[in-house]
This record gives structure tokens, C-alpha cells and sequence, in this order.
């Protein structure tokens, strides 16, 4: 109630509101600047929403998400988005400084290689999310397998490629993970496919690749962190031509976007063949992400942008 500007943070919150404040909420709504990072349909409901076009402001990750967002409440809830702004996010300073030290990459490059039982030489296609099936790692396997048929039709001399999948849950396997696991074992890949567990520390699993690849389906990820992340390690990143993945990649220069879904299986099978068969387009696309992270998606960029927003919702609660 004594605050001057309240954030709320996550879609999810919203059904807060009521539960916290009680009678005071209309008395809140004016200074509350909501930050929203989710576009899953179920969030799409008046219990989480309600309350939305009465906030000062709305920030969202990318300009696809807050489109997405005044479109699906408009049609499905009719109720009017507040005014929103879209503030991409940015990598943090420890990140950066792990991705620029040569010498911490070229040791988390051999631990996890190691680790993995792959060579040095190894080409190593990295999918780094939580598995399920929205973030499309049944896909992505598929492609993979689709690639190294293609890399033996053309008789390509290229080096063995690899595919991981960082995300797993090895202590409660879920069906879907079981299908994948499935699939390695009847295609007979389970040499050239690696499952590693979930974890926090992505920048060993970045350190020792040489593409992520971004396959999250439908409408795609509302910004993607890991995204900028992987480009930060001058990593080209092959994503699916959805969401906020269309913000950061820029296709033919920083990575190489596929369609969504089925469709997509075959384009991205071609994508890692063109990648695994051309080590300079590869390590090419790597510098331009890095450069391309250097001038908009790091930490200060991402703290300018949220102060610019911070001071209009402010002006507009006092007022």
C-alpha cells in the first residue's frame, strides 16, 4: 500500500492479487507494473488476467510475445492489454566473463567431452532446455538421425557428429523422455546421442559445443534465454522461425531458422549437415552472434532498457 510502484512478476502472479491485498487491490492496480514472460494458451484465463487492463503498464520479453498477448486477450477474453512495453533481456556479467576466458572454456571444453566420451575433433549439436514435448527434442532426433543419413548418402568426409540433449530428469523418467530414449535405441544411434541431466550450469555444456539448437514448437519461446547465451560462446544457434528466437537470430548470418513442427524435421536435418560440412560458415556465424550480443543483449543493455520503462510507469502511478 506504501509503495510507489509495485512488480509483479510472471502471469502467474496475478492470481495473487486478491488473495494478498483483498479490498485494496483496486487501490494497488495503478502503480503495479506487470512483467510478463510466459504465452502458454493456459495462461490465457480470467483468474490469472483480470485485473490487466487496470495496471500501469505491462513488460514483456519480445515484441512477438506482447503481440500475442494483446491479440489472445482481445479475441478470447475481451479485455484491452495496459500500455506494454518490450524489454529483451540481457546475459549476465559472470556469463560474459566465462564466455569470453578463453582458457575456463578450453577446461570445461575437455571436462565435458571427456565426461561424454566424445573427441576433441567431435562435432556436438546441443539441445539445452527442459524435456518435453513443447520444447521439441522429438524433433530435434529426428532431424539428427535425418542428418547423419544424409552425411553417409553424400559420402561427406566430416567428423562424427553428435547430438545432446541437456535436460533430462534421470530420477523420474517421463513417458515422453522414454519415447525419445526409444527412438535412439531402434534407429540404433545410441553411440552418436547423449542424455544429461538437467542442471542450472549451462556454460560447461556451452563451453564444449558447437551449435545449440533451439527447437521450442508451436509459438516458440517468449524470449529464450539460452538462446543469447549459446551466442555469447560464439555458438551458432539453428532455431525454429517462432517467437522470441525470431528477435535474436538473424537467419543466414548469426544461425539458421527451420519452420516449426513436422515441417521443420527436414530443413533442420539440412541445417546441421551445412553446418557439420562448413567449418568457416560455422565459426562465422559464431563471431557475428557474439558481436550481435555485444551491442544489444547484455546485462547493462537489458538494465537500460527496464530504468526507461521504471521511470514512465512511475510518472504515470503519481499522476
Amino acid at each position: 500500500m506504501e509503495a510507489d510502484l509495485v512488480v509483479l512478476n510472471t502471469a502467474v502472479a496475478g492470481k495473487w492479487l486478491e488473495g494478498v491485498l483483498k479490498e485494496n487491490v483496486k487501490q494497488v492496480l495503478p502503480k503495479v507494473l506487470w512483467w510478463i514472460h510466459e504465452m502458454r494458451g493456459h495462461y490465457f484465463k480470467l483468474e490469472y488476467v483480470k485485473h490487466l487492463p487496470f495496471v500501469a503498464g505491462a513488460m514483456i520479453d519480445s515484441h512477438t510475445t506482447a503481440e500475442y498477448w494483446k491479440n489472445r486477450t482481445r479475441e478470447r477474453l475481451g479485455i484491452k492489454m495496459p500500455e506494454t512495453y518490450v524489454v529483451h533481456l540481457g546475459n549476465s556479467k559472470d556469463h560474459m566473463e566465462v564466455a569470453e576466458d578463453i582458457v575456463a572454456k578450453r577446461v570445461l571444453r575437455e571436462h565435458v567431452r571427456e565426461s561424454l566420451g566424445v573427441r576433441d575433433d567431435d562435432l556436438l549439436f546441443a539441445i539445452i532446455n527442459s524435456v518435453s514435448r513443447g520444447k521439441g527434442q522429438d524433433l530435434f532426433l529426428r532431424s539428427f538421425y535425418e542428418s547423419l543419413q544424409l552425411i553417409q548418402e553424400k559420402h561427406q568426409q566430416v567428423p562424427s557428429v553428435h547430438a545432446i540433449i541437456v535436460g533430462s530428469d534421470l530420477n523420474a523418467q517421463t513417458k515422453f523422455e522414454t519415447e525419445l530414449r526409444n527412438f535412439v535405441l531402434e534407429k540404433k544411434i545410441q553411440n552418436r546421442v547423449h542424455f544429461v541431466n538437467k542442471t542450472l550450469t549451462v556454460a560447461p555444456y556451452l563451453a564444449a559445443i558447437d551449435a545449440l539448437v533451439q527447437n521450442s514448437q508451436a509459438r516458440g519461446e517468449c524470449f529464450g534465454r539460452i538462446t543469447i547465451e549459446a551466442m555469447a560462446f560464439q555458438l551458432p544457434v539453428l532455431g525454429t522461425a517462432a517467437g522470441g528466437t525470431m528477435e535474436i537470430v538473424v537467419n543466414g548470418t548469426t544461425g539458421l531458422l527451420h519452420p516449426t513442427g513436422k515441417e521443420g524435421v527436414t530443413p533442420l536435418a539440412n541445417n546441421i549437415v551445412k553446418l557439420a560440412t562448413h567449418v568457416e560458415r560455422r565459426l562465422t556465424m559464431g563471431k557475428k552472434g557474439y558481436e550481435r550480443v555485444k551491442g544489444m543483449f547484455l546485462e547493462h543493455h537489458m538494465s537500460q532498457r527496464i530504468s526507461l520503462v521504471l521511470k514512465d510507469v512511475l510518472r504515470k502511478a503519481k499522476s
